[in-house]
């Protein structure tokens, strides 16, 4: 159905093609997952499928593509949309109508299909995807997961013959990317649909996949294989087969089931054990101006978490103990038009601690986290961050004490090249020249200086947006969705980055679908359901007791209290 014929791609001014020689084929009616770290060229393999390389994003291609014998060079996009359905990192970007019910007909319509087959079809897919509720919503007003399943389910109404779909699941809370992926798999095995798929959170996909495509370093050879024997050899691989290598096991678990079933003589050597204890906010002398401790509790945490970072948070001058509330909620609402998102909300958050805000998609933690920015006013309630209300802050002076790194980082961007997005947020922050560029450098190494923003990855825009919020040292840091886009080892350097500001005192509220991020990082959890808590506490006691949110390998060894395959690393 597919197949790559020693295709190169490269882009205008680029070094090196992003593309190498890849030769590879995709049969009809298969799911094969594209794995491999952030910037290897998994997007621009996706959108040579659909024919955007080159005839929309420009660049040079050489070699043959064919989509069910359609050569994409002499094809134009349009004229593989009834074959090809294509969902890329940002689905903003694929929006053409306000409203959901109007953007999930609107491929049938381009199509000419008849007005009954349109009904039909867009009442199938509000239902597989559960956006039956949402039908008549713009979608302006849409959380990013709910945008995320509108995206998809655009794509699925004209049943296209083959799926493209980039980091599909990124932005969806777990259940919903549960729902989705069922979704596909029936699509798969009882239509025939072919699917190709990009994806970091492969603890979630990779066991629904028929074949995994590795994409290496530049010249490298495609791996394409099984599952298990491919995830034997990449880089990059989800907690369940990190804890079946330090096991030992062979073949290799994709799930959680496959692991739970082998992991009778682990549990029996961990009896007994427990993990270390979550370091807890305690109070620092001096507040929070000294330079980052010298352990970081996150493995893979870069070495430059001590010294660009020690750097930018020696002499931020403040007396705020370790132990007082950074931020304070008081029984906060928040109303969108008719829609109450948040009600009877309260939260403290600590200088030093990390929490993560986890929930459904459209639970309202984009909303609380721009309450806490001033982004947003509230219907009740009150919020207070360092002794300000936001709303009522002018935002020159709110950067110096809170700041935010959305779920969609371009908002944050408007310079033409990283290098003066870089220079600005130094200006703009008071920081010596480079401190924002090094902190880009540490958190996503190889993103070029002369590169237009939107020219990025997804996962490059991340670690530059929030390498701008960073260099103001904002004693309360919010991130949104911060792993989207982030392959582990990526991750591994936010997780070690983030860790080090909180070691130095600096308070992190994340909202993040990602819950091995959470498991590693946070301190405490809360769970957001209708714009409600209904769960606030530490991490190892709400996540385990959660099957929505339960990491891994606590699934794997419950009834024992483990959250990482660190901590089992650790205790044998």
């Amino acid at each position: 159905m597919i197949r790559f014929e020693n295709v190169t791609v490269t882009y205008a001014d680029a070094a090196a093609p992003t593309l190498d020689g890849v030769d590879l084929t995709v049969p009809e009616g298969e799911l094969v997952l594209l794995v491999g770290p952030s910037g290897v060229g998994k997007s621009t393999l996706l959108n040579a499928v659909s024919g955007l390389v080159p005839h929309f994003t420009g660049g040079t291609l050489r070699g043959r593509v064919t989509v069910d014998g359609r050569d994409t060079r002499t094809h134009r996009p349009r004229e593989l949309a009834d074959v090809v359905g294509t969902v890329g990192q940002d689905p903003l970007a694929h929006f053409v109508t306000d409203t959901v019910e109007d953007e999930l007909a609107y491929g049938m319509e381009s199509l000419g299909l008849a007005p009954p087959v349109m009904r039909r079809r867009v009442e199938e897919t509000l239902d597989l995807l559960g956006l039956a509720s949402l039908r008549d919503r713009p979608i302006a007003t849409l959380s990013g997961g709910q945008r995320q399943r509108v995206a998809i389910g655009s794509v699925l109404t004209p049943h296209p013959k083959v799926l493209v779909l980039d980091e599909p699941t990124s932005a969806l809370d777990p259940a919903a990317a549960e729902e989705v992926l069922a979704v596909l798999q029936r699509l798969v095995h009882d239509l025939g649909t072919t699917v190709l798929m990009a994806e970091h959170r492969l603890e979630r996909v990779v066991q629904y996949a028929d074949r995994v495509a590795l994409l290496g370093a530049q010249g490298a050879p495609v791996v394409l294989g099984p599952p298990a024997d491919v995830m034997a050899v990449s880089p990059v691989h989800p907690p369940v087969v990190a804890l079946g290598r330090l096991a030992g096991w062979d073949p290799l678990p994709l799930s959680v089931r496959d692991a739970r079933r082998r992991a009778g003589g682990l549990r029996e050597r961990l009896a007994g054990a427990a993990p270390a204890p979550a370091p807890e906010p305690a109070p620092v002398p001096g507040g929070v101006a000294g330079p980052v401790p010298a352990a970081v509790p996150v493995p893979g945490a870069p070495s430059g978490a001590r010294g660009v970072l020690g750097r930018l948070l020696r002499g931020r001058a403040t007396a705020e103990p370790r132990t007082a509330a950074v931020a304070r909620v008081r029984d906060l609402a928040v109303r969108r038009g008719r829609v109450e998102a948040l009600r009877g909300v309260g939260l403290d958050v600590r200088a030093g601690e990390t929490v993560a805000l986890m929930g459904r998609n459209g639970a309202g933690k984009s909303t609380l986290l721009g309450a806490l920015v001033g982004m947003v006013e509230p219907a009740g309630g009150g919020v207070e961050v360092g002794g300000l209300v936001p709303h009522r802050t002018p935002p020159r002076e709110l950067i110096r004490h809170v700041g935010l790194v959305p779920q969609e980082p371009r908002d944050l961007l408007y310079a033409d090249t990283v290098a003066a997005e870089c220079a600005a947020a130094d200006a703009d922050a008071g920081a010596g020249p480079g401190a924002c560029r090094a902190l880009v450098t540490e958190l996503l190494p190889g993103v070029p200086d002369e590169a237009h923003p939107r020219d990025l990855s997804e996962g490059q825009r991340l670690a530059l947006a929030l390498a701008v919020v960073l260099t103001a040292r904002p004693p309360l840091l919010l991130l949104d969705e911060p792993t989207r886009g982030l392959d582990y080892a990526a991750k591994a350097r936010l997780a070690g980055v983030l860790a080090g500001l909180a070691a130095a005192g600096h308070a992190i509220v994340m909202a993040t679908h990602d819950v091995e991020l959470a498991a590693e990082l946070a301190h405490r959890v809360v769970i957001l359901a209708e714009g409600e808590v209904v769960a606030d506490g530490p991490t190892h006691e709400v996540v385990v007791s959660s099957p929505s949110f339960a990491p891994q390998v606590a699934k794997v060894l419950a009834p024992q209290p483990w959250l990482t395959v660190s901590q089992v690393e650790a205790a044998l």
